[in-house]
């Protein structure tokens, strides 16, 4: 159900969800792109704020998690950062709702909650099409093993390895 007068396109917001300590999560400095305000308003609204998020809404990246989302992404675009980053989970997400005011925050959480759930009926998909087609397994011989292998191998998730961009020049330099 794609909202056409959405303030930020969906595929924005999607983009941004990624997993960290097997949660999904939104950094502070994406969020704080989303909200139109600096990274340092926002955290200091959410540490004036601390008792309303517990661990489960909001995490403090360790160094070395902020070390491997920079070798992910490529290049740092964090700067200069003294700390590392916050991640927000999705009741984080909603919980800035209570801390930052106006009517843009309202927009850009009702815009987030959305990608979650969209993320979230993404997933189900995937599980019940796995369900599936475990039960046509079971149902057919194994001459359709080797569909089977392959649809399964199509629905599992990439590898944690980033990917690899551009090309890769053997020879030496002259």
């Amino acid at each position: 159900m794609a909202n056409s007068s959405a303030l930020i396109p969906a595929e924005r917001i999607d983009r941004l969800i990624i997993m960290v300590r097997g949660q999904k999560v939104i950094l502070d400095r994406d969020l704080a792109a989303l909200y139109g305000v600096s990274t340092g308003n926002l955290n200091k609204a959410v540490s004036r704020n601390l008792d309303r998020f517990p661990e489960d809404f909001m995490i403090q990246l360790t160094h070395e998690e902020l070390r491997g989302l920079i070798f992910h992404f490529g290049t740092s675009s964090w700067g200069g950062t003294r700390k590392p980053p916050r991640a927000f989970t999705e009741q984080g997400v909603a919980m800035l709702s209570s801390v930052l005011r106006g009517k843009r925050a309202v927009h850009v959480n009702i815009e987030i909650m959305r990608a979650f759930v969209r993320l979230r009926r993404m997933l189900q998909a995937n599980t019940v099409l796995a369900r599936q087609l475990r039960d046509l397994e079971k149902k057919y011989d194994s001459q359709f093993k080797v569909v089977f292998d392959a649809i399964r191998q199509l629905m599992t998730p990439p590898s944690g390895k980033p990917r690899q961009i551009g090309f890769k020049n053997d020879e030496p330099d002259k």
